[in-house]
């Protein structure tokens, strides 16, 4: 967490949590949800504005954490900013490097086991980690498909989408207690 935001949140320690507001697909994208497009619909059906501002996007990847519930949220100075997840807390990167793979998170963190993976009715890739689960990015199905194939992973094992938040204690959309 960013020391201004620790400042922040020593300074005013009761602002209100804010839920439906940011929104994370599973291709790794950001998109910011107001009033009108929640309105409009859940995500990711109306999914609102993608934020592009790559220092905006930094600063929400260095505050990017979880609570005791499975609950993932940006910690933005003292508020924080419940996430309306897609399909997981994670969505993972693969590419190849000489001799073998690597993966990563969609906020930069590189992951150094993949312990399982699991495909779902919809056809998505979920790799279990010592980061969490997270879900491959669609662009990056033909490179995981080599790695399966190498042995590099885990077979795949099917798993109902429903299913994977409570196995792996994450919240899709986290509401007020």
């Amino acid at each position: 967490m960013d020391d201004i935001v620790k400042a922040a949140l020593k300074k005013w320690p009761n602002v209100p949590d804010c839920y439906d507001w940011l929104a994370l697909d599973a291709r790794g994208d950001w998109y910011m949800r107001d009033e009108r497009i929640q309105a409009a619909g859940p995500f990711p059906q109306v999914k609102g504005s993608r934020i592009v501002h790559d220092k905006l996007k930094e600063f929400i990847h260095r505050n990017y954490e979880h609570d005791e519930r499975g609950a993932w949220f940006f910690q933005n100075g003292p508020q924080r900013v419940y996430l309306v997840l897609e399909a997981a807390p994670w969505v993972m990167g693969v590419a190849r490097r000489a001799g073998g793979f690597v993966v990563d998170t969609h906020t930069g963190l590189t992951v150094t086991e993949v312990q399982a993976t699991f495909v779902d009715e919809h056809g998505r890739l979920f790799l279990a980690t010592e980061r969490g689960l997270g879900v491959l990015r669609p662009q990056d199905m033909d490179v995981a498909a080599d790695a399966l194939l190498a042995g590099a992973w885990p077979e795949p094992q099917e798993l109902a989408f429903a299913e994977l938040p409570l196995r792996f204690g994450y919240v899709l959309t986290p509401h007020k207690d």
